[in-house]
């Protein structure tokens, strides 16, 4: 996570400037994107063209090697069809370009991208419909396994020890327990990280590596209308929390994210639990771990949301977007129980099976 005065905060003149010195294009339009630790920037220019302009944080830029590799991923599922961005070039060639730039708080260096602009609306802002999970499920298995043929020789960089967004770092989140302040839903969260032990831990070594986009949320899926009133998934953003992981902590991520903005939560992970096993069925070990993760990822949310607003206080309504309506969830979730839960996915992933 980005420490406080770690995220850019850059002005249209100066993007407008980035833009002209670094790719050789004059602006005609520029909006300011949402952004969690960085900053983005849709921009038009007169030449022709859309484009998002993308700050990293000064923290990950001083992390260039991951951020060629997570660069290298998103060029590298485009190439194999799917709908990722792909970086542009500046005038020299390079796909990045580390900038020096006071943002108010003294000089940092920013590792800055120029990337294609993708059509379509965030799955958060559309009608949801089991069609959309199913395809949501289907596309992060798909993207999973398409990582699987990727070659780079720093593919070492995405063992990301101690990565705080893992679902491997669950254990970790006891240190920032303090932020939650008594909240109510602390001691949920505490038994939450008490069954990762007991229940996850041990069951790891059943679980299927693979490396995982670690966010692929509502905000980080575009659609677009596919017919008069079907969607089709039209772009994949955000590579910034990639890591070596498993496929079930993949499904259980998006599964988690799709409850976020759906009217009838507890229904959508066996949607988009069909979609995924469409692509990779799971294994004993990884069905019986689901239910769990996705607790364990309704708990990261809120605590590290909660944190991130200690550090980013004027970034609030962005920083707990997720956070707010999770809390209620998350304790929905807890209240209905590992077996109910199970029960109504798997039921609604059987009925998908049976129409084939």
């Amino acid at each position: 996570m980005a420490s406080k005065d770690s995220k850019p905060n850059l002005s249209h003149a100066h993007v407008s400037e980035l833009v002209r010195r670094l790719y050789g294009l004059s602006d005609s339009e520029i909006r300011t994107l949402p952004s969690y630790d960085d900053q983005n920037f849709y921009v038009s220019v007169r030449e022709g063209g859309e484009y998002v302009l993308k700050v990293m944080n000064s923290g990950d830029s001083q992390n260039p090697t991951l951020l060629e590799l997570q660069t290298h991923a998103m060029n590298f599922l485009h190439s194999r069809g799917l709908p990722a961005q792909t970086a542009i070039p500046t005038k020299t060639d390079l796909l990045m370009s580390l900038e020096e730039i006071d943002c108010g708080f003294g000089p940092q260096k920013y590792l800055v991208r120029l990337l294609t602009y993708l059509p379509g609306t965030t799955v958060a802002k559309i009608p949801t419909s089991p069609t959309i999970l199913y395809e949501v499920g289907k596309m992060a298995a798909t993207m999973d396994k398409v990582f699987q043929e990727m070659e780079h020789p720093n593919l070492s960089v995405l063992q990301r020890e101690n990565f705080i967004w893992s679902l491997s770092s669950i254990p970790l989140l006891e240190q920032y327990l303090p932020v939650m302040d008594g909240d109510p839903m602390q001691q949920v969260v505490s038994k939450v990280i008490e069954e990762y032990k007991a229940q996850v831990l041990p069951k790891m070594s059943a679980f299927r590596k693979c490396i995982n986009h670690g966010d692929f949320n509502d905000h980080n899926i575009l659609a677009m209308l596919d017919g008069p009133s079907q969607y089709k998934i039209s772009g994949i953003l955000d590579f910034g929390d990639m890591s070596n992981g498993y496929y079930i902590f993949e499904l259980a991520i998006t599964i988690m994210y799709m409850m976020i903005e759906n009217p009838s939560p507890v229904e959508v992970g066996g949607h988009v639990l069909a979609g995924y096993e469409s692509v990779f069925p799971l294994n004993e070990a990884e069905r019986d771990c689901l239910f769990l993760l996705v607790l364990c990822r309704f708990s990261q949310s809120l605590v590290l949301a909660r944190y991130s607003v200690l550090q980013q206080p004027e970034n609030e309504e962005y920083l707990m977007i997720t956070s707010r309506t999770g809390i209620k969830h998350l304790s929905r979730l807890w209240e209905l129980g590992k077996r109910e839960v199970d029960k109504s996915w798997s039921e609604c992933a059987k009925a998908y099976k049976d129409l084939v």
